[in-house]
């Protein structure tokens, strides 16, 4: 299933109390439950006024509908099209010849 970043714009996240987050998190949930399987909510990153969020979803509307359902803003959904970290910098095995 495809993967997704949303980036949402919410002043104030950083300073938001852990009740405040998991009344988030319980909305986003309840939501998710509501539509089935085809939207997976992997992990989100709280920053001073924004939170970036990982989504697993068949396609980009069914993100831009968790977030209407939600009430949650989604001010941008981008697919993910590869992705690196530092072992990407290592030199790969060349593949043997059968």
């Amino acid at each position: 299933m495809p993967k997704f970043v949303i980036e949402r714009t919410l002043p104030g996240a950083g300073s938001l109390k852990p009740e405040e987050l998991q009344a988030i998190s319980r909305k986003s949930c309840d939501v998710l439950e509501a539509m089935g399987p085809q939207v997976q909510w992997i992990q989100s990153y709280v920053t001073g006024d924004k939170i970036y969020c990982v989504y697993h979803a068949q396609n980009e509307e069914l993100i831009r509908e968790h977030a209407r359902r939600g009430g949650f803003p989604a001010d941008s959904v981008s697919k993910v099209m590869a992705v690196i970290d530092p072992a990407t910098a290592e030199p790969r095995e060349p593949a043997l010849a059968g």
